[in-house]
């Protein structure tokens, strides 16, 4: 069965950093892209980064450029989302998802993209 489990999340003061890690099952992460997306209260759902396993090109959202590094280490079937420079406006619920597959082209950061995702994992960033 196809699982992503997000790990990581807890409390953080601002300009603090987390990583992030989503671990992959079911499937090699070799032809996915894989995404983080984040959810606050009373927000749309956003797409934050993503990366296609079998070349590691990535894509950010603006508000995290600079700020968000995206990774991944195939052989152990995770990604990784490194925050640094952590703002208040971070504060979210975050999912790793599964677009698969992914051959050709880059991933999205459109949530419609992915088939499968994680159960979140909550970030707070607050002093």
């Amino acid at each position: 069965q196809v699982q992503l489990v997000e790990s990581g999340g807890g409390l953080v003061q601002p300009g603090g950093s987390l990583r992030l890690s989503c671990a992959v099952s079911g499937f090699t992460v070799d032809y996915i892209g894989i995404g983080w997306f984040r959810q606050a209260p009373g927000k749309e759902r956003e797409g934050v980064s993503c990366i296609k396993s079998s070349d590691g090109r990535t894509t950010y959202a603006d508000s995290v450029k600079g700020r968000f590094t995206i990774s991944r280490d195939n052989a152990k079937n995770t990604m990784y989302l490194q925050m640094n420079s952590l703002k208040p406006e971070d504060t979210a619920v975050y999912y790793c998802a599964a677009d698969y597959p992914l051959v050709f082209g880059q991933c999205k950061l459109s949530g419609t993209e992915y088939d499968y995702w994680g159960q979140g994992t909550q970030v707070t960033v607050s002093s």
